[in-house]
């Protein structure tokens, strides 16, 4: 039994090495056909290209991409514009805004200046009936840059920088010479004739008159060659701003006035403007209550006015202050725009108040005394029918409500010049 038992386990040794063998074979002749592979073929036994038509699709599928993104790029800059001009809008309307603001800080600044420059240090009101207020607004700033010529010529012809003014055209040329002869004969020498065309400017010359011929205006220049009366003086205002702004007090005249005195003189230079009166006594001249009746109303039937006849804007002093040249803007801007008489507007400027939607003109004003700067119904109509009046000498007749002027000027002249007493007679109180 243990001789069998030993050849069984010596068959079963001998079947395993065999099989050893064998696997150990097949491993051999596996690594050795792999290395054949390997060296015969590199990119591997099965290879296969791409088809031509996928790479076509990949290019038209980045093209689609592209347009998307560049219109969703679009889309986006649209937007950005769109936000961008509503930011620039809204940033228009609040630099709009913040210029507004400054404009009226700068406002109430200059206000402020005024005050200051008017009032100087704050004062404690004084006892009663004591206390007065200012009038006088200081004068502005000289500017010679505004018209270099004409500041030359007022160097040379104003005397403690106050002149006579006075605007002509060759259709008042025989008044003006009237007018400038009194003038010279009552040794007045600041004056100026403002020539609006050349005949009166080469009348001037000849005359030995102080002249200033303005440079060319094609928006005005038609009115100063060619214009009335009305029109020219109309034109006056716009003329006159700028010898205020160089620091100048005008004594503005028409040319229908005959002077017998020298007027600066007479002048208290107290208020901005200083006007002579279409009024004629002390009532129309100087203002009054004149009561309105109306019956209906019953017990309030009696209303109270105030009432005071115009000034004439043919002969009044200005000052070169704010108020002046705002009154002279004013004053041209509505006559520019509106078909209206110079003489309202100028009254109208100067005397409404504010209200609702209008400021008014916060201007000092002086009536000059009416005996003195005399209009001619109160020398044809009372002074020269009283025998005391009559022997008064006034400083300036102007002769405004009458339409034979230089006749009228000539016997004013004939009459407080050359003593005819007959010289006035024979006109009319009125224009008849």
């Amino acid at each position: 039994m243990m001789g069998r038992r030993d050849s069984a386990l010596m068959r079963k040794d001998t079947g395993q090495s065999i099989r050893r063998s064998r696997i150990a074979a097949a491993i051999a002749v596996g690594i050795f056909l792999g290395c054949v592979f390997a060296f015969f073929y590199p990119d591997g036994f099965f290879v296969s290209t791409p088809p031509i038509h996928h790479s076509v699709d990949i290019s038209n599928s980045e093209i689609a991409s592209s347009s998307c993104k560049s219109s969703e790029r679009i889309n986006m800059l649209k937007s950005e514009f769109v936000a961008a001009s509503n930011k620039n809008a809204e940033l228009k309307k609040q630099l709009r805004e913040l210029t507004e603001k400054l404009r009226l800080a700068e406002q109430r600044k200059d206000n402020a200046q005024k005050e200051v420059l008017v009032l100087g240090e704050q004062q404690k009101a004084g006892p009663f009936g004591t206390v007065k207020g200012v009038r006088t607004n200081p004068h502005v700033v000289p500017d010679e840059s505004v018209n270099p010529r004409l500041a030359k010529i007022l160097e040379k012809v104003a005397i403690k920088r106050e002149v006579i003014v006075a605007l002509a055209n060759s259709n008042v040329r025989d008044m003006l010479e009237v007018w400038f002869t009194n003038i010279k004969s009552v040794g007045i020498t600041n004056y100026l004739v403002v020539a609006l065309d050349d005949d009166i400017a080469n009348l001037c010359h000849s005359k030995d008159v102080p002249v200033y011929k303005r440079d060319p205006d094609e928006g005005i220049d038609s009115i100063a060659r060619i214009g009335g009366n009305h029109e020219v003086s109309g034109l006056k205002f716009r003329v006159l701003r700028e010898f205020l702004q160089l620091g100048y007090s005008v004594l503005l005249s028409d040319v229908d006035i005959v002077y017998l005195q020298n007027p600066f003189d007479h002048l208290y230079r107290d208020s901005d403007v200083e006007s002579m009166t279409d009024g004629h006594n002390n009532m129309t001249a100087y203002g009054f209550n004149d009561v309105f009746d109306e019956p209906q109303m019953g017990w309030a039937r009696y209303a109270h006015t105030m009432r005071i006849w115009v000034y004439n804007s043919g002969f009044f002093y200005i000052r070169p202050t704010i108020p002046s040249i705002e009154l002279l803007d004013r004053v041209a801007g509505r006559l520019s725009r509106e078909k209206a008489w110079d003489q309202a507007v100028f009254n109208e400027e100067l005397f409404f108040p504010s209200h609702p939607g209008y400021d008014g003109l916060h201007a000092s004003r002086r009536t000059m005394d009416y005996y003195l700067f005399m209009n001619s119904k109160v020398l044809f109509k009372t002074v020269r029918k009283d025998s005391k009046l009559s022997k008064l000498k006034p400083v300036i007749v102007h002769i405004n409500y009458h339409p034979d002027k230089f006749q009228r000027m000539k016997a004013v002249v004939d009459y407080y010049v050359n003593g005819n007493q007959d010289a006035l007679k024979p006109f009319p109180d009125g224009s008849e």
